[in-house]
């Protein structure tokens, strides 16, 4: 990994969302260096799913060789804000580095998300990271080493990054063009910077976003660690740039990218907003030796039943669903398929023992998913997974998400008993 070289020794940095993943990645990765760390998050206590608090994850940072502040802070109060840094300079004399690292997800269409969560994601993603630097940004033209760094996309308006996800792209884009807006506002006085991974980075988030089996896919927040460290370790002359975390680090004399990954060997699952097509990353996969998870299956496949393969794939379905899956799911799906074996069929996992097959749910689905008859069968079959056809656009999904990622859980079930 990228070594440390000491160049944020006596630094202070504060940074948003700091109390796990990424966020608490880059704080240890600082403190190495024997930087001041504040960790500005709300988790005071501990989150039922979620580890870490802003207590333990300013433990591991003095563990680390650095010195920690922590203060809970919700980046949309604008009080909080200002009693943290206050409590930063008290502390430490000033701020040096901002990390805009706070941020919140809603993967659903326009009308599945409720104005709450559009709020939710404008007031952390867009207002919280507007709000954090205008208020640090004072204490950051005292500094000899001012950075602020978001972890935000480059603005691309291909719409495929908009149509599944309108209200999150245009939270997630806030915070982007607070770079473009003030790299060039303070241009010579405050390096304005941003970092987005390549692939999926592996965290209690993601997990939970993209339910079992998605960490193999997943690098370590490490990378994003040593893509910050490098970006931050650079003169306020390197401004204004779009960074993505494979391409500094490759700048850095990084080769081997096999040790940030979860499961090394494994294909990796390309990030939101960066135009590398999952077929493309199929090709890189290969020239590397590897065998992409969501390779096509070869024509030497076992044909499908003479039913048809959407018939032999619910016959499998109806194989594994009993009570104790529709009392863990809850959930009616419908899936509207297209193509060569186009049609609607239902899977319901919320009535009696559970049932499945085609035309209309028996009551109003929780969950409708639209796609690719071709597709559908691949995803049930483990040759093609939900979470990079729902980014590729290959799966459009409408109604409740988390019910949504239960049904992968299912699906490989379903591969157990060898579909």
């Amino acid at each position: 990994m990228l070594q440390n070289t000491g160049k944020l020794a006596g630094l202070t940095l504060f940074v948003t969302g700091g109390s796990r993943g990424i966020g608490k990645a880059i704080a240890l990765k600082a403190a190495r260096d024997g930087a001041n760390v504040i960790i500005a998050a709300k988790t005071a206590v501990p989150h039922p799913k979620l580890p870490g608090t802003i207590y333990t994850a300013a433990e591991e940072v003095e563990a680390a060789g650095g010195k920690a502040l922590a203060c809970v802070v919700d980046i949309r109060d604008e009080q909080q804000i200002e009693e943290a840094v206050q409590k930063a300079v008290d502390k430490f004399g000033g701020i040096d580095i901002l990390v805009n690292n706070a941020s919140a997800i809603s993967l659903t269409g326009t009308l599945e998300t409720p104005m709450k969560k559009v709020d939710l994601m404008l007031g952390i993603n867009l207002r919280g990271t507007y709000l954090t630097s205008k208020l640090v940004i004072p204490h950051l033209l005292k500094s000899r080493s001012p950075h602020i760094l978001n972890l935000s996309p480059p603005l691309n308006l291909n719409p495929v990054w908009f149509k599944n996800h309108t209200a999150y792209t245009m939270a997630k884009y806030g915070m982007s063009m607070c770079v473009l807006g003030m790299a060039e506002e303070f241009r010579g006085q405050i390096a304005v910077n941003a970092l987005w991974p390549r692939t999926a980075i592996q965290t209690a988030a993601m997990d939970m976003l993209g339910g079992d089996g998605i960490g193999k896919q997943c690098r370590t927040a490490d990378i994003m660690a040593d893509a910050a460290y490098a970006i931050l370790s650079r003169p306020k002359d390197y401004t204004g740039h779009f960074v993505v975390d494979e391409d500094i680090l490759k700048e850095e004399g990084v080769q081997d990218f096999e040790q940030y990954a979860v499961q090394p060997g494994h294909p990796l699952l390309p990030d939101f907003f960066l135009d590398d097509a999952p077929e493309t990353l199929v090709k890189k996969m290969e020239q590397h030796g590897a065998t992409p998870a969501f390779k096509p299956p070869s024509s030497s496949a076992a044909p499908p039943s003479s039913s048809g393969p959407i018939e032999s794939t619910f016959d499998v379905i109806r194989a594994v669903i009993n009570e104790d899956v529709v009392k863990t799911t809850q959930g009616v799906y419908q899936f509207d398929l297209s193509g060569e074996h186009g049609g609607m069929w239902f899977l319901d996992l919320k009535s009696g023992s559970g049932s499945a097959g085609q035309g209309e749910p028996p009551i109003k689905a929780d969950v409708i998913m639209k796609l690719d008859s071709n597709d559908f069968t691949k995803m049930f079959a483990g040759k093609l997974k939900p979470t990079l056809a729902f980014m590729s656009g290959k799966l459009r999904i409408k109604g409740d998400m988390t019910l949504a990622i239960k049904l992968e859980k299912l699906m490989s079930r379903m591969n157990k008993a060898k579909l």
